[in-house]
């Protein structure tokens, strides 16, 4: 399982915190956060539900992450392990999660694909969200998995869909041209552009649109025991 304590700084001040694995006593937090994370427009079905989060711990629970601060559960990270190849058609958030129930995960894929990754709106801008992306980069590096992988959304994308084109707009989001929360914050955590996918979720602000990023494991070319 995992567990990593380390500070964070909050107003300039040290704040320890606690990345660890999230458990069934969670869940209401974890629902709770959801519904603050990501309010309307955003689909309430998407939010999720306890017999999403059973499946979550009980069919990989290393992937499933949390983070805690003034002794509470703030925000939480889920994945699962699929095979990927560059070559592969695309796909939808719903079809690769199994619509968030991650009942396809498979301990013999060679990719840790994210389901989702929510952050307490009070607790934004403390680099929570990188930190449990830093902690899916050390379980691709200790499961000795070839990449991180994940669909961003593009939430501001709605407000210059009649300027650009979406691979555009992904272009000048890479050169800092313009500024999206999800995407430029995949970008600093080190997530690389793959290419666009349409329709992959039902989201209005992106249009419906995803951006396929990738961490490459730079051990992945060690040949395994």
């Amino acid at each position: 399982m995992y567990v990593k304590k380390q500070f964070v700084f909050r107003d300039g001040n040290p704040v320890l915190v606690t990345i660890r694995n999230y458990r069934e006593e969670d869940f209401d937090s974890l629902i709770s956060i959801q519904q603050r994370a990501f309010p309307p427009p955003f689909p309430e079905e998407l939010w999720w539900n306890k017999d999403q989060l059973h499946q979550h711990v009980n069919r990989f629970p290393l992937g499933a992450i949390c983070v805690e601060m003034d002794g509470l559960v703030v925000g939480s990270m889920t994945s699962l392990i699929t095979s990927y190849s560059p070559e592969d058609p695309d796909h939808t958030w719903d079809g690769i999660t199994d619509e968030g129930y991650i009942t396809n995960h498979s301990d013999d894929g060679n990719t840790l694909y994210v389901v989702d990754l929510c952050i307490d709106p009070a607790y934004r801008g403390l680099k929570l969200g990188k930190w449990m992306m830093d902690a899916l980069y050390e379980i691709v590096v200790h499961l000795r998995l070839e990449r991180l992988l994940g669909g961003g959304r593009i939430p501001t994308f709605h407000s210059y869909r009649d300027r650009y084109t979406v691979e555009e707009y992904v272009e000048k989001l890479t050169r800092g041209e313009h500024k999206d929360p999800v995407i430029t914050f995949l970008l600093q955590c080190g997530r690389m552009p793959v290419r666009v996918i349409k329709d992959y979720l039902e989201d209005e602000e992106s249009c419906h649109y995803g951006i396929l990023m990738e961490w490459k494991n730079p051990f992945s070319n060690i040949k395994k025991d």
